[in-house]
């Protein structure tokens, strides 16, 4: 039996990041701040931006201003029937946010997803993922079609979940493959969303070994949650494939 030890994933990068840090100090991402570590967030920034906080809807995140009692579902959500359970943002629409994830996405700043992971756990603390924790299940990242991997040699939901999964403990599970590729998403309608992505995700045979073992549910994973077309595409294919409760985790509310 080999005696060499495991590398844990994605070490080599925490590695690199740690080395560049000796010649070039890290600074808040937000603030500018010089900054140890490892973070890309300073204390006050972390704090400052907002948390999604009640009243919001239920099924997909979106915050609302002024008082409601109780449990609710948006007007838009009625509307509509979605593939997963719900959604849940962890962060409320910010700018200082969506730049993080941008930077992280178009400008490979892959030292970025300790923290936007680390804010993502955070909606973890909402009761109805508890069955989640208390099962296991796994965190499964919304996947990139491989030729936009190949341009951007990650997968930011992956990056992301990789954090999340050290914070919660829950498996990160490639469970799915992006077999179409689309066009961007973020100039389209809804209903041209829909329609773009119609077909363009398939369960793994990892996923598949997985769902016909434990079918009880998994989290799917993202940056940003607008209309819901992508990860409701993704849960479909899970749900085909016999998952049974599908939670979807995002660092933003889009």
């Amino acid at each position: 039996m080999s005696t060499t030890p495991r590398t844990e994933p994605h070490g080599w990068r925490k590695w690199l990041s740690r080395s560049m840090d000796l010649f070039y100090p890290p600074v808040c991402a937000v603030c500018r701040e010089i900054l140890t570590d490892g973070r890309a967030l300073c204390d006050a920034c972390a704090s400052d931006l907002p948390r999604l906080a009640a009243p919001f809807c239920q099924i997909c995140g979106e915050p609302f201003q002024g008082r409601i009692d109780g449990e609710f579902s948006c007007p838009n959500c009625r509307d509509l029937k979605f593939s997963f359970d719900f959604a849940r943002p962890a962060t409320a629409r910010d700018k200082r946010t969506l730049d993080m994830i941008h930077r992280l996405k178009y400008q490979r700043e892959i030292h970025l997803a300790r923290d936007l992971g680390s804010l993502a756990a955070e909606a973890f603390s909402d009761p109805r993922l508890a069955p989640a924790l208390a099962g296991k299940w796994p965190l499964i990242p919304v996947p990139l079609h491989r030729s936009r991997f190949r341009h951007r040699h990650f997968n930011q939901a992956e990056e992301i979940s990789q954090e999340v999964s050290r914070i919660t403990g829950l498996p990160v599970l490639k469970a799915l493959k992006r077999i179409r590729d689309t066009e961007h998403q973020t100039a389209l309608a809804r209903a041209r969303r829909l329609e773009n992505l119609r077909g363009a995700f398939t369960v793994t045979p990892a996923g598949g070994r997985h769902i016909s073992q434990s079918p009880a549910g998994a989290v799917l994973v993202d940056d940003v949650f607008t209309t819901g077309s992508t990860v409701d595409e993704c849960a479909r294919s899970l749900r085909k494939a016999g998952m049974r409760g599908i939670v979807v985790v995002t660092v933003m509310r889009g």
